[in-house]
């Protein structure tokens, strides 16, 4: 199975998605980022895939793993 990450990226509309990768469409839309982040978690755990978040400008913002990551981040926002 290949790794599908979710990306948390902002719509046309306003609202943000929390999409998978090469997804047609999105699994979770909210009206704000971190509601589509945090509805995203639960599956990116099942499926221990990364949720990578991005700006409202389109560059990646954050990135967090929730899989067996071979080399964990030693930061300590989590």
């Amino acid at each position: 199975m290949s790794k599908k990450d979710f990306h948390v990226t902002r719509r046309p509309d306003g609202d943000w998605q929390a999409k998978r990768e090469k997804a047609d469409r999105a699994s979770f839309v909210r009206h704000t980022q971190t509601d589509a982040h945090d509805a995203a978690i639960p599956a990116a755990k099942r499926d221990r895939v990364e949720i990578v978040t991005h700006r409202p400008t389109g560059p990646i913002r954050d990135s967090d793993s929730y899989g067996n990551d071979p080399n964990p981040p030693k930061d300590t926002k989590h």
